[in-house]
């Protein structure tokens, strides 16, 4: 019987953060911005738990370029409709100086919900993600595939780090927004678990329990969605520029075909404790693209302009089927240039060596990510 493959479809989910575009400070989404927002894109937008976020979400796509004519619209939309009440939004994941206690969660029954139930933790919630959907029928194929990809997933994170700065300092990690993010209760790796069956019993124990209300109160790094029938990467900043939210997006969708061809084939990628992922979990956080990652079975660890060269030629055959060549090449600038986090820092010193005081440059910092959030549109 001939095996069917997967769709390996793609949607993206990001986050933004709205700012004055003259002093740089974050602000409200007035109703009548997402009022409009919607008027155009429907369910492709939506309030987030702050006042001062607005998320959008990508239709289901067949490839890389149909989520970046997806992405393009949707940050137009965002953009332009912001203009007109002189905001503008960024896709960092922290913005550089702003104080997460002058914030307010949005006034909606999830929202609230979310504010009792989690209290203070909740409350320091003031940093933005991305999210990548990818289409694989099967659910136990689903929960296997999700098993081997989590071992990838520092690479993903380390190439996607925009959260250097949190409360005006630098934190001298490169992904502050994970420090925050871990605080939550059913957040880190995912376990490695036996089949789809096995995640739906420890999910409805704790559904049963009146715990969470389903499987979508489960923040793991990589998960079965709880809408669609895809796995979902939730470990990746988000990106200021759209170019490198496409890259990512599609070297997740190049590692989990490549994952699925091992499998047909009876084989799968080896397995390593999650203390061990968990460490390169750990460096991609702190460092980025700087310092590598531990190549486990090398026993060493590894540069990261070298290990983008090994997952693309893991991933060669894919890149061809998926049509998305083009976007994994990015990666290797992204391993050898450095990430948002190193673009930011370098804006922030070259504002300090101009003779700028410490508040210019970071604002100077947030006007950069407003003028990258506009590449290719």
């Amino acid at each position: 019987m001939a095996i069917t493959e997967p769709p390996f479809t793609i949607g993206i989910e990001e986050e933004y953060l709205l700012v004055d575009r003259d002093s740089l400070d974050l602000t409200e989404a007035p109703a009548a911005l997402m009022d409009a927002c919607q008027q155009e894109l429907q369910d492709q937008v939506s309030p987030e738990f702050l006042n001062c976020q607005i998320e959008i979400g990508t239709k289901v796509c067949a490839t890389i370029a149909e989520a970046r004519e997806e992405l393009k619209h949707l940050r137009a939309c965002i953009a332009t409709q912001a203009a007109k009440y002189n905001l503008a939004p960024i896709a960092a994941s922290c913005h550089p100086f702003s104080d997460w206690r002058n914030q307010r969660h949005t006034d909606k029954d999830r929202y609230n919900a979310l504010s009792s139930d989690l209290a203070g933790v909740v409350q320091r919630m003031l940093i933005c993600g991305m999210h990548v959907h990818v289409g694989i029928d099967a659910p136990d194929r689903r929960v296997d595939l999700m098993n081997q990809l989590s071992y990838f997933l520092p690479h993903l994170l380390a190439l996607s780090c925009s959260s250097p700065f949190w409360q005006g300092r630098d934190t001298g990690l490169d992904s502050y927004r994970l420090t925050v993010f871990d605080n939550l209760p059913r957040t880190g790796l995912p376990p490695q678990m036996t089949s789809f069956g096995e995640f739906e019993r420890a999910v409805q124990v704790l559904v049963d329990l009146g715990v969470i209300q389903d499987c979508s109160k489960i923040w793991w790094d990589l998960r079965p969605s709880s809408k669609f029938p895809t796995i979902e990467s939730r470990i990746c900043d988000v990106q200021p520029r759209m170019e490198d939210a496409l890259t990512l997006a599609a070297m997740t969708q190049a590692l989990a075909r490549m994952l699925w061809r091992l499998a047909v084939r009876n084989q799968r990628w080896r397995s390593y404790d999650p203390f061990l992922v968990s460490e390169n979990r750990w460096r991609a956080q702190r460092y980025g693209v700087r310092e590598g990652l531990i190549d486990f079975g090398l026993g060493e660890v590894v540069g990261m302009p070298v290990l983008v060269d090994e997952l693309l030629e893991l991933v060669a055959e894919d890149s061809v089927a998926l049509q998305s060549a083009h976007e994994l090449g990015r990666a290797r600038d992204i391993a050898a240039n450095g990430t948002s986090a190193d673009r930011q820092r370098h804006v922030m010193a070259d504002a300090i060596n101009a003779g700028q005081d410490t508040a210019s440059a970071l604002r100077a910092v947030v006007r950069h990510l407003t003028e990258e959030f506009h590449d290719g549109l």
